[in-house]
């Protein structure tokens, strides 16, 4: 039975990944890109603020091969959705029916997405899709994902928390009201580590520095 090709929006943190695990598990997808939104002014990946050679390293272990929709740091919408939709009729010119998404509960969020996919003739899918944060949240860590917490908005969790493990010391501590998995823009991660991988990505911390109103913390490759 031939599989149906399909492309993850990948961000490069937990729920990407456990999407990615997902679909992977799913005999009937065949993930043929990992499409990934990168600031080309910072060579990072947007809203995460990760380096660009880290996400290089994330592909390279998952044996799937990368592509960048690049935008500018201070891109509109409209730029954006032409940064995207010229990435998707590419995919649909190489037989690409479906792009998955790592959302959650958002409903406006997925419509969103369903919204402009709907223009290109591309399916969504969103293997993650109500599911219990929580559930999800422990699963990751159970699975022997590990993960760094990259960024931090700071009107919804405290800066202390930039550049902490995921881990369960991370989730127990977490301040009532701030979902496990972050989905509503509490945090963000960075993946290093996990099934979906051949190897670990060696990393280290750098310094937590604030841009805008987030934090972020510098992820470097272990062996700088």
């Amino acid at each position: 039975m031939e599989r149906e090709k399909v492309v993850l929006s990948w961000s490069g943190g937990k729920d990407s990944a456990l999407t990615l695990h997902t679909l992977l598990a799913q005999k009937e997808f065949e993930v043929v890109y990992l499409l990934t939104t990168v600031t080309r002014d910072y060579g990072r990946i947007s809203m995460h603020g990760v380096r660009e050679e880290l996400l290089s390293e994330q592909a390279r272990r998952t044996s799937i091969e990368s592509d960048i929709a690049y935008i500018t740091k201070d891109a509109t919408d409209e730029e954006y959705e032409k940064s995207m939709s010229e990435k998707i009729f590419k995919y649909a010119a190489e037989g690409v029916t479906s792009v998955a998404f790592g959302d959650l509960y958002l409903e406006d969020i997925r419509k969103y997405r369903e919204d402009k996919m709907s223009k290109t003739g591309m399916k969504c899918t969103f293997p993650l899709w109500g599911k219990d944060t929580t559930i999800l949240a422990h699963d990751f860590i159970k699975k022997g994902f590990k993960a760094i917490i990259c960024t931090i908005d700071p009107r919804k969790l405290g800066r202390e928390f930039a550049g902490k493990e995921f881990d369960e010391d991370f989730l127990s501590s977490l301040p009532r009201g701030v979902d496990p998995c972050g989905e509503n823009g509490e945090f963000h991660s960075f993946v290093y580590e996990g099934p979906i991988f051949d190897s670990p990505i060696p990393v280290r911390r750098g310094e937590n520095v604030l841009r805008g109103n987030f934090y972020f913390t510098d992820i470097l490759l272990g062996n700088q």
